[in-house]
């Protein structure tokens, strides 16, 4: 009988940094630029040239010190720093409808979706889609929602298939015109047997047994106890094309959303591909019903019940956000419910096979709601050429200065260089990751207990997570299928924040 192998994935790689030691580019240009002035000064003073020594060590210190998951100590004390002022200036409490000083009266959503605009559309097939315009940063999103198969009963020929069908849809993302990035937000929550109740209960025979019928309803009544619902979105981000003519705003905005709707079908094609199942874009009200949940978890079974009675909740964005919310050093309290948010600092070890997340993924009895978002930022293909270069040179050049027993991790550091630069010349696609993970509980105990059942799921699957400190309500709204992306709601550009 012929012997099956099972294929693995990794061989995920940091960016290399460049620089002298832990220094990025930034921090060597400064060391050297202040040893140079520093010796020119002295020869004038030499109480001027230690003045100037010690402020270039209080600047090169923090680019020098580096956590373990690589954030240098200036990354860390801006993150302090950005919190601090926050809580002066009363960034941290939100307070929104009638009695607020909100514009309206609305409930309108806080943090990074303050900015969003909703807009609609409909796609070839007459479908409704909502389209999420962040005017802050200019970007207009669309969210796909899809139905996975799963991978149980699932021969282990067709699981291998939808990966290499994610992997290719990953890729052609690099190819899609103004895509800015992408991310899949699964979340899990309590069913409260809504939908079975309306579905069995109107069917139920009006001259059947009296035990069939009691029997029927101790079912849709005790279902909720022991099931939980599973949602799966799929959150493209788009930037409008430089140099449009358009004139006005709101000309402007009509195109993107005409040219999103002739996209949405083949993109959807390849999420049933991948496993997607059935996928079908969403529309404005399914979005402002999925973030007035998330922000109000009370409120779930009645837009599930209002939804399968009349089969519409009428919910708009502007009002799907909470009353009262309040941002802490590691929690986020909305409308009496607490949320803790968590990121990912270190990609899985090794190789791992394709189920690595499965149990992060699937609902857990002790988290009653929970949100797992993975971004993705695909790179061009001239960008993706140029960073597995300089990766594959910075690993020669640490190979080739080290001796020892660290050859031996540089050695490795080359194969897997080596083996990127030759996938992506033969047109694999290269893409920057990350995964944050957001809980919600009813009380500081449930909350408790989530900390820790996390701690196990991430273990399991083989992440190392750590608590978004000060930065819980970012990372509440990252967990969102509305389109955030953290990286272009930074004051660092990118191409600074490559070289600290």
């Amino acid at each position: 009988m012929a012997e099956t192998t099972r294929p693995t994935y990794g061989n995920w790689r940091l960016p290399a940094r460049p620089g002298i030691g832990p220094l990025g580019l930034l921090g060597t240009a400064l060391l050297l630029g202040g040893l140079v002035a520093t010796l020119l000064v002295a020869l004038v003073s030499w109480i001027a040239a230690l003045a100037l020594a010690a402020g270039m060590t209080a600047v090169i210190v923090p680019l020098a010190v580096r956590t373990s998951d690589g954030r240098s100590g200036l990354t860390i004390l801006a993150a302090k720093a950005g919190w601090t002022a926050r809580k002066l200036t009363g960034g941290t409490a939100t307070v929104t409808g009638p009695l607020s000083r909100e514009p309206g009266g609305h409930f309108r959503l806080p943090g990074l979706l303050k900015d969003i605009e909703m807009l609609e559309g409909r796609d070839a097939y007459g479908r409704r889609f909502g389209v999420l315009h962040d005017q802050q940063v200019g970007t207009y999103s669309i969210v796909l929602d899809c139905d996975p198969d799963g991978g149980a009963l699932v021969d282990t020929d067709q699981v291998d298939l939808w990966v290499a069908c994610w992997g290719g849809f990953l890729a052609g993302l690099a190819h899609e015109p103004g895509l800015a990035g992408a991310s899949v937000i699964v979340e899990t929550a309590p069913d409260p047997g809504t939908r079975l109740a309306a579905e069995v209960l109107p069917r139920l025979a009006t001259k059947a047994p009296t035990v069939a019928k009691d029997l029927m309803k101790e079912i849709v009544t005790a279902y909720p106890a022991a099931s939980s619902e599973t949602a799966t979105f799929v959150t493209l981000t788009y930037r409008q094309p430089h140099g449009s003519r358009l004139a006005t705003r709101a000309d402007r905005a009509a195109d993107m959303v005409m040219n999103l709707a002739t996209r949405i079908p083949q993109l959807a094609a390849s999420l049933v591909a991948a496993g997607g199942g059935s996928v079908h874009p969403v529309s404005a009200e399914r979005l402002a019903e999925v973030a007035r949940a998330a922000y109000d978890p009370a409120a779930a079974p009645l837009i599930l019940r209002a939804r399968a009675e009349q089969g519409e909740t009428g919910q708009e964005w502007a009002d799907a956000g909470p009353v009262t919310a309040q941002e802490t050093a590691d929690a986020y309290v909305h409308d009496g419910y607490l949320s803790r948010s968590w990121v990912a600092c270190e990609a899985p070890r090794g190789t791992v096979r394709s189920g690595v997340l499965r149990a992060l993924l699937e609902p857990s009895l002790r988290i009653a709601r929970k949100r797992v978002a993975i971004l993705y930022r695909p790179l061009d293909a001239a960008s993706a050429a140029r960073v597995v270069e300089a990766d594959r040179r910075s690993a020669h050049f640490m190979a080739a200065s080290t001796t020892g027993l660290v050859n031996a991790r540089a050695s490795t550091a080359v194969r897997a260089a080596e083996q990127a630069a030759a996938e992506e010349a033969a047109g694999a696609g290269l893409a920057e990751f990350g995964l944050a993970v957001t809980a919600t509980a009813a009380s500081a105990e449930e909350l408790r207990a989530a900390d820790t059942e996390i701690a196990n799921l991430a273990a399991s699957a083989r992440l190392r997570l750590r608590v978004a400190k000060g930065q819980q309500a970012t990372a509440f709204a990252v967990t969102l299928p509305a389109g955030v992306l953290p990286w272009l709601h930074t004051l660092v550009p990118q191409q600074l924040r490559s070289v600290l």
